[in-house]
């Protein structure tokens, strides 16, 4: 196991990863966020909390999508779905999808797909807390990360938000 991120890393990743999305936005007002359930929720949460401290006087739009029913692999397991909550239309916005950790793109895929039954959306951007570069499966590259690595397909990377930190495993 090796620590990627320790809690100081990770705080001050969510930190940076906020600034650099409301950096690149014209107006927050035409600007969706939404969390990818289940762990992208958790990062989302404190990005989201970060944007809101830096834009007080504004409401920023927050939502959860939980993807079970659109992903494409076949688990023994029985599918549990988590909660959706969109309580806007995507409908010409500019959505955030945030996730934890990007690996082959499968994930991502199964959001937009979701995605769609909540409006069609000017445009899609990815941000993600761990950008695994290689085994990508389907071409999704994220637009804001905070911190990318090299990994290979037996690893496992996993964002412990108990002792707040990072590890590979």
């Amino acid at each position: 196991m090796k620590t990627i991120l320790n809690k100081e890393q990770l705080h001050l990743s969510i930190i940076r990863l906020a600034q650099h999305l409301v950096e690149n936005l014209d107006d927050v007002s035409d600007v969706v966020f939404i969390g990818i359930q289940p762990r992208g929720v958790k990062v989302s949460d404190k990005i989201v909390e970060r944007i809101k401290l830096l834009y007080p006087d504004r409401q920023i739009q927050y939502g959860i999508l939980d993807i079970t029913f659109y992903r494409d692999d076949v688990r023994e397991e029985f599918h549990v779905a988590s909660k959706t909550d969109i309580p806007f239309s995507v409908e010409g916005k500019k959505v955030i999808l945030i996730d934890d950790v990007l690996y082959t793109g499968r994930t991502i895929r199964a959001a937009l797909d979701a995605l769609q039954d909540f409006g069609r959306p000017q445009k899609v951007e990815l941000c993600v807390l761990i950008d695994r570069r290689f085994n990508r499966e389907l071409p999704i590259q994220p637009d804001y990360f905070g911190k990318a690595i090299d990994t290979i397909a037996s690893q496992k990377v996993k964002v412990q938000w108990d002792i707040e930190e990072v590890q590979l495993y």
